[in-house]
């Protein structure tokens, strides 16, 4: 590998980064715990303090690295906040949120003061650690899928405040400093409110840059033709946002958080956010990679008991009250615990903060490190503690008040599902007066259609005692509206063995569904969204000019060739299936592009026959 000149970084080193996250994250990823666990090892194991001391000894570098990923990662957030947004969720953000911090940041602070920290260390130090990691949270709830839930609505509220809060917090740093006689040493110092102020103007240059300038340079930019320079200019405004507030006294990345909002709000913006999208997880890899390679282990192994106290003393205490604060606001007992089990970890922005309460002699530098190894090894334990919380916790049990289960139902029309789909097909069977029972198994489902006057029963239609409590026995037709392919199926044929009087009319999810649900023989199928995309597409037809008639002929000729393809994919299936009973595999021809009913019905006259002779 070649040599870096001091304060550098060469290609080797950039390929040890990525060959280390590339082996890393899979392996972390595999055993359940996540890419940021990955990326953090993966630090740890490369960096100063970990096995293999001469590749990165240099702590510049590190710092370097970590900076350009914060630096990113902030300005990504910052994209993120458009006003109308936190506007729509403003009772959970400063409400909710608010309140989860101060409350934190009031414990956490009083911890901090017990282990020994100078009270505006301590107040740092704790405010840091509640700032939880968003990148941490946010891929856990996704890929439980909890994030468009209320619950995880509630959760991006926090976070997002906690996201917000590093803008008060750092401008608190630089005040810490203005008030910390150990500067006067230093030389002249501002007073607070100079230093407040000039804060307070480089971020108001920011918004005014943003509403006045951005848009007019973008779009001079956007008419010359260059894709790159349009990127070019997005990364110019985040540097020089950055070098503005950094030179004002704040930090580097506040600057690019700013630059994110005030172009979250461009016409340009999501240009902007697709050429910078794909850089995110390379940037908050790197970003991960550099705080693992800040890790020091040779501090965390001189001061274990101190550290490792720390993080269970911080860890436990905010969860009591992140949980205290959740039941508060009514959530309840099973919601609050995991909310406590998620946002029990310090995050990404308590670096910044302290590097910032460092530079500004607010802490030190063991301090620092302390608790920085303290936040990195809460944010390790997040995952196992949430896997660990589940594990525990008993099945949550969907409250059936109000809920009546299918029991003698009569009705001349069984429906078994009844999402969008069944209740747009209800409606012409109840205009008409005719009698309906319907069943489903979601229960918000079944809520949200009494409020709509439908009365519908819990039933699950895979089941036959079910179907039989729900008068498919007496049903002259069958309805089968349920949106997964497997439940159908297992209903069509509990429906052909067990009811064969019921006509059978079934939704299909798409034409393979389609050709198994014909195969089955149920009496009329149709793909969900076919009939809405034809109607659709013929409106686009008249409203290009099309006359009306020729739109109507060209919509005809759509549905003949619809049901041709369909007719060839049956009888191709077919074909093949003769074939394989024939045992004449070598002779198998092609289907044709287009089979004519008659000849599909002869092949399914020569399949019985075929059958027959077997």
């Amino acid at each position: 590998m070649a040599t870096e000149a001091a304060g550098g970084m060469d290609l080797g080193h950039a390929v040890v980064l990525l060959a280390a996250g590339v082996v890393a994250v899979p392996i972390f990823r595999r055993l359940g715990l996540g890419a940021v666990l990955g990326y953090l090892a993966a630090g740890v194991a490369i960096g100063p303090h970990g096995f293999t001391k001469e590749l990165f000894g240099d702590p510049e570098t590190i710092i370097h690295v970590a900076e350009l990923g914060v630096v990113m990662f902030l300005f990504l957030i910052g994209l993120e906040m458009r006003p109308a947004k936190l506007w729509a969720m403003r009772r959970d953000i400063f409400g909710l949120g608010a309140t989860q911090v101060l409350i934190c940041g009031a414990l956490l602070s009083g911890v901090a003061i017990l282990f020994g920290l100078p009270p505006a260390a301590a107040v740092i130090g704790a405010m840091g650690f509640v700032l939880s990691s968003t990148a941490v949270i946010m891929k856990m709830m996704d890929d439980r899928g909890e994030t468009a839930a209320p619950s995880g609505q509630r959760s991006v509220a926090i976070l997002l405040l906690e996201d917000l809060s590093i803008i008060p917090l750092l401008a608190l740093v630089a005040v810490l400093a203005s008030l910390n006689p150990a500067n006067a040493g230093a030389g002249p110092s501002d007073p607070w409110w100079q230093t407040l102020g000039i804060a307070a103007g480089a971020v108001a240059l920011v918004f005014i840059a943003g509403k006045w300038l951005m848009n007019p340079i973008f779009g001079v930019l956007a008419r010359s033709g260059a894709r790159e320079v349009m990127t070019a200019a997005a990364l110019l405004v985040v540097l020089g946002a950055a070098y503005l507030l950094d030179g004002a006294g704040l930090s580097m990345g506040m600057g690019a958080f700013l630059a994110g909002v005030m172009l979250s709000e461009s016409t340009f913006r999501h240009q902007l956010e697709a050429d910078v999208e794909p850089f995110r997880g390379i940037l908050l890899g790197l970003f991960f990679l550099g705080v693992g390679m800040s890790l020091n282990l040779e501090l965390v192994v001189l001061q274990w008991q101190l550290i490792i106290g720390g993080v269970l003393a911080f860890m436990a205490v905010k969860s009591i009250g992140i949980y205290a604060v959740a039941r508060l606001f009514r959530a309840n007992h099973r919601e609050s615990l995991r909310r406590a089990a998620l946002f029990a970890q310090g995050g990404e922005f308590a670096f910044v903060l302290f590097a910032e309460a460092l530079r500004a002699n607010v802490m030190t530098e063991n301090d620092s490190s302390s608790m920085t190894a303290i936040v990195i090894l809460s944010m390790a334990l997040t995952p196992l503690v949430v896997i660990l919380l589940e594990r525990l916790l008993p099945k949550e049990k969907e409250s059936m008040d109000g809920i009546e289960e299918a029991s003698e139902l009569h009705g001349r029309v069984l429906f078994v599902g009844f999402g969008r789909f069944a209740q747009v097909v209800s409606q012409p069977l109840l205009a008409k007066g005719i009698d309906v029972s319907i069943i489903e198994v979601d229960v918000e489902m079944i809520r949200a259609a009494g409020q709509f006057g439908f009365k519908v029963y819990y039933g699950d239609g895979t089941r036959l005692d079910v179907l039989h409590a729900s008068g498919a026995h007496t049903a002259e037709a069958i309805l089968v509206c349920v949106d997964k392919q497997e439940a159908a199926d297992k209903i069509v044929e509990l429906c052909k063995a067990e009811f064969p009087h019921a006509k059978l009319f079934v939704r299909a999810f798409d034409r393979g569904h389609a050709i198994r649900l014909i195969n089955a023989g149920v009496d009329y199928q149709l793909r969900e969204v076919l009939e809405s995309a034809i109607v659709f597409g013929r409106r686009v037809l008249v409203d290009l000019g099309v006359e009306e008639e020729e739109a109507d002929e060209i919509i005809s000729e759509v549905r003949r060739r619809d049901e041709q393809r369909l007719e060839m994919q049956i009888a191709g299936g077919l074909r093949a299936g003769l074939t394989l009973m024939r045992g004449n595999i070598a002779t198998t021809q092609p289907a044709p592009l287009i089979v004519p009913r008659k000849e599909a019905e002869a092949l399914n006259k020569e399949a019985a026959e075929v059958i027959g002779e077997d």
